[in-house]
């Protein structure tokens, strides 16, 4: 808003977190990650990471039980990884994938391919100004924000802790960007 550019063409990355939810669910069910899609909704740092695995048929087999520690594995698998490296590094080749997963819907979307991402964006599908959800990337950038769907009573509660969080974040991140002289 500040430098005056469009906001349905600034997106941050939330795809990192959609793999990783496709990949753990591929883990339990014995199913192939390619063809799962858990939508990650909110933020990306972590109780605002939010798979909605009752949106994917093959994640909505999964014992509502195993739910909460699989949501956690979810927000703490970058934890997982530097760990698992003993700290000597981190997600590099699973960023590099939702990287270029991303891309690859974006420039589809720009040659006229619609695509459908989850990305975080200017939003208005809560009451926050900024959230990652479910969009269609276009010729223009972000062509449209799909809305959240329907979400079971679990989900219900991890929006409202998602949200709490993220407006925090949020707040803080306009507060300093109204305080920085942003570069051209």
């Amino acid at each position: 808003k500040k430098k005056g550019l469009d906001p349905m063409k600034i997106v941050g990355i939330t795809t990192l977190d959609v793999v990783r939810a496709n990949k753990f669910v591929g883990g339990i069910t014995g199913k192939n990650p390619n063809y799962i899609s858990v939508p990650v909704i909110g933020g990306h740092a972590g109780t605002t990471i939010m798979p909605v695995f009752s949106q994917d048929k093959v994640a909505a087999t999964i014992d509502a039980e195993k739910i909460p520690d699989l949501d956690k594995r979810v927000q703490d698998a970058g934890t997982e990884v530097v760990n698992a490296k003993d700290g000597k590094g981190s997600a590099t080749l699973s960023m590099a994938y939702a990287g270029a997963r991303l891309g690859k819907a974006v420039l589809a979307g720009l040659a006229g391919k619609r695509r459908v991402e989850c990305a975080y964006c200017k939003s208005d599908v809560t009451d926050l100004p900024y959230f990652a959800q479910k969009v269609a990337f276009g010729e223009g950038g972000i062509t449209k924000v799909f809305p959240l769907g329907d979400l079971n009573e679990y989900e219900k509660k991890r929006l409202e802790e998602a949200k709490t969080q993220l407006k925090t974040e949020i707040e803080t991140g306009l507060k300093y960007a109204e305080g920085t002289e942003l570069a051209d």
